[in-house]
């Protein structure tokens, strides 16, 4: 059974946890081949990969500029939509 996920106690932890606009790191990580869709969302950001010891996952780090937490939320659920993806 999948948790659901509450965007809203998560925008408040964001909130309580700094100020905005601030530098947020993404991490996720995706089956091999999936790297190109998370680039896809963070064309104009570098997007640092690490592929995993056994070569099926590669680890993905993105250092955005955001301006609010709204911000933030938008690009977790873009990168929702990739198989297999998980967010760290």
């Amino acid at each position: 059974m999948q948790k659901q996920f509450n965007i809203q106690a998560f925008k408040e932890k964001l909130e309580a946890n700094g100020e905005f606009p601030q530098l947020y790191m993404f991490k996720f990580i995706v089956p091999n081949g999936k790297e190109d869709e998370v680039k896809a969302i963070f064309p104009n950001h570098e997007v640092v990969l690490k592929p995993s010891s056994g070569g099926k996952y590669i680890s993905t780090t993105i250092q955005v500029m955001v301006d609010t937490a709204d911000d933030v939320i938008a690009y977790y659920e873009q990168a929702s939509s990739i198989e297999g993806l998980l967010s760290l």
